[in-house]
């Protein structure tokens, strides 16, 4: 493969991770909406589209793996590419977490019974910057634009605690709204969950310019919600 061709498949690596990534972020953005309005049906097709992604992230890698095996890069062509296979990865889980969120609202149809959050609403705003800004920052090359996103993490971070708070206070107050405060609880783990994606996905993009690495997020796992009830 001549250094021409070896561009030309780069330039279609980074355009892929770029279409996925502004698919991702769609599908962020329409969560959101579903939830506030109670569209089922806009959860449905959210949650339908889960496959699709994973299919995109799996080409994506199989590329990847594909430059590195054939071509060996050096330098920065090899940050660009491991950072690209890398973050795919937090891509593809940002639209896994969406999933989970409209898989509640599909299979729990009694949440509508209670108004949205407002601590959720701010999540789902902050995340949804958070993600935005990470891509662009990827797309742009931007590594100053990448290092503004972790600061941003501990907002959310502190928005997951407080409806922790919030919601096993109104548990305790009326035994009626059980239910969908536990699931208000879940989908503020997921969104917790897509910030610390987001981070990644910031910090990839500084490795791919500078050389340099950050600490990144590496165990994002279920957060044990008897311990935050505890804390």
């Amino acid at each position: 493969m001549t250094r021409k061709v070896f561009d030309r498949e780069l330039e279609i690596l980074h355009r892929d991770i770029t279409m996925l990534g502004a698919r991702v972020e769609t599908i962020l953005v329409d969560t959101a909406a579903a939830l506030q309005t109670n569209n089922r049906e806009m959860a449905q097709r959210i949650y339908s589209e889960d496959p699709e992604i994973n299919a995109s992230r799996n080409q994506i890698e199989q590329m990847c793996v594909n430059l590195i095996a054939l071509q060996q890069p050096l330098a920065r062509d090899l940050r660009a590419i491991t950072a690209t296979l890398k973050m795919v990865t937090d891509v593809e889980r940002v639209a896994d977490q969406c999933a989970d969120i409209c898989e509640i609202m599909i299979t729990y149809p009694e949440l509508n019974q209670m108004k949205v959050p407002q601590t959720i609403v701010t999540m789902f705003e902050k995340a949804t910057e958070m993600f935005a800004e990470a891509i662009d920052s990827f797309i742009r090359q931007d590594a100053d634009l990448a290092a503004t996103i972790r600061p941003k993490d501990d907002v959310v971070d502190s928005l997951f605690s407080k409806t922790i708070i919030e919601m096993s206070k109104l548990i305790q107050a009326d035994q009626a709204f059980v239910s969908q405060a536990t699931d208000y609880m879940f989908i503020a783990k997921y969104l917790e969950r897509i910030a610390d994606h987001a981070t990644n996905v910031a910090e990839w993009t500084i490795y791919a310019v500078t050389g340099r690495h950050t600490s990144m997020k590496t165990n994002i796992v279920d957060r044990d919600l008897t311990n935050e009830l505890e804390n």
